[in-house]
């Protein structure tokens, strides 16, 4: 059947090409009927449409008025974009939420009408994007077009000379990826991703932000990239779990943030609690359990790959002790490593820090305290938007966490703020933020409503966002 629609196509394209007089070649066919097609059902045709494919598809809308219907429904486009290597639930999301851009839009009175099989053309023309997520311990980067990151390098904030300029080690920093990506900077837009930092709503604070966004900025423009797009990592993250509001809890290399987003924007004024436990903690911690237990390794990529691989963090603490919980893991190079209670008891630094002898909140007091803080402040009617939250970052993957914090906020919050709280795991494992810019480049609107240019920035008028 499919083979036979695609004889029409060329029946038709050769009678309207072989038309004798141009104005009659430019008009559309008069003729509404599929003639012995008219006895087969519509979902049948859509059916066959969708194995011609896109291009020959939207071919079939020369034919005549009720193909062309057929070839502009919805459903059709819909299973093509289904069919795209992103998932279709992203794809949906993203061009519903994020295709105008920031501001978030928040439609009281109802979303305006999408057309998908324009989506799909003006997805398919998107030009290739280079994602660099600057991460608090690494940095990944690579194109909008690729299903995972992938290289890695030194995250921006710790490249070269930390007592060099700003500037001096952005443009470093750049410049090496650019080389390691082998693509010159003025040919594709970037997106950059960066770990929320300076969190107050201080004027100082503000002022730190606005030095970094401008270094930032000014530096890919002098080497003339034609579009520029900078978004924080908490952002991303619940971008990538296809939300705009609720709270993202980031577990980054020093230090661990909670921080409130509301229609895409960080509510600093809410506030954004920090703990003074990161990745890099919980990994000095196993080393030392390790050691004390005379369990000999050579370096901390060893404890950080038993941490990834063996670690979890236990639903009941108390009787997690009382169970054998041993398991071993082989190390290239190094041989077999056995672990029994360090399994869980590194997970367990996030909710009891003194056992690390870390003298701060735990991860669940800090959650609590900013969904207390988003109740109290009364930011829209709907108080449901705070009530999910979003990890991210390498070490928030360790399993069992997303449980066990779920279950120590309702013991913490009154049912007024405990009902309905949702933790979501990182959506893309240690990959969540960058994957969060993905769907941001390969938005149909992409770059004009999420980039700044150079004349734009040199304006200013789009500046402010998302910081």
């Amino acid at each position: 059947m499919a083979t036979i629609m695609r004889r029409i196509i060329e029946l038709a394209s050769n009678r309207r090409g072989s038309s004798s007089d141009p104005e009659r070649g430019r008009q559309s066919p008069a003729g509404s009927s599929l003639g012995a097609f008219d006895e087969i059902p519509e979902d049948v045709l859509l059916l066959i449409l969708g194995l011609l494919g896109p291009k020959d598809a939207a071919k079939m809308s020369r034919v005549c008025k009720s193909l062309r219907s057929l070839v502009s429904d919805d459903r059709l486009w819909v299973f093509f974009l289904q069919h795209q290597a992103e998932p279709w639930e992203s794809i949906f999301f993203a061009e519903t939420n994020l295709r105008w851009g920031y501001p978030i839009q928040a439609f009281l009175s109802g979303m305006p009408e999408l057309s998908f099989m324009n989506i799909y053309g003006k997805r398919a023309q998107v030009p290739s994007s280079i994602i660099i997520d600057g991460g608090s311990g690494y940095c990944k980067f690579g194109w909008s077009k690729s299903e995972c990151p992938p290289a890695r390098s030194a995250t921006f904030l710790e490249f070269g000379n930390i007592e060099s300029p700003m500037h001096s080690r952005l443009r470093n920093f750049f410049l090496t990826i650019y080389s390691r990506m082998q693509v010159k900077p003025s040919s594709h837009p970037i997106l950059v991703s960066f770990p929320l930092c300076h969190y107050d709503d201080t004027e100082s604070a503000k002022a730190s932000r606005r030095q970094l966004k401008e270094a930032i900025y000014s530096t890919l423009f002098e080497f003339n990239v034609p579009a520029v797009c900078a978004v924080n990592q908490a952002t991303l993250a619940l971008f990538a779990a296809r939300r705009t509001s609720g709270i993202a809890v980031n577990i980054g290399f020093q230090v661990t943030s909670v921080v409130p987003i509301l229609n895409g924007k960080v509510m600093r004024k809410v506030g954004v609690e920090v703990i003074g436990l990161g990745a890099s903690k919980l990994t000095g911690f196993l080393s030392e359990l390790m050691q004390q237990n005379n369990i000999k390794f050579e370096s901390l990529c060893t404890v950080r790959t038993l941490k990834e691989k063996l670690c979890y963090v236990a639903l009941d603490y108390d009787a997690e002790l009382r169970k054998i919980t041993q398991a071993s893991w082989e190390v290239s190079g190094e041989g077999s490593f056995i672990l029994s209670k360090e399994r869980f008891q590194i997970g367990e630094v996030l909710f009891q820090p003194r056992i690390a002898g870390v003298r701060t909140m735990g991860l669940h007091q800090a959650v609590a305290l900013c969904m207390d803080h988003c109740h109290a402040s009364e930011l829209t009617t709907d108080d449901s938007w705070y009530k999910t939250i979003v990890l991210c970052g390498g070490s928030a993957c360790l399993p069992g966490l997303a449980e066990r914090l779920e279950k120590e906020l309702h013991g913490l919050l009154p049912p007024s703020i405990s009902k309905g709280i949702r933790v979501i795991p990182p959506p893309y494992g240690v990959d969540t933020a960058w994957f969060g810019a993905k769907q941001i480049s390969n938005l149909s609107t992409f770059p004009e409503r999420w980039c700044l240019t150079k004349k734009q920035f040199r304006r200013k008028s789009k500046f402010n966002r998302m910081w």
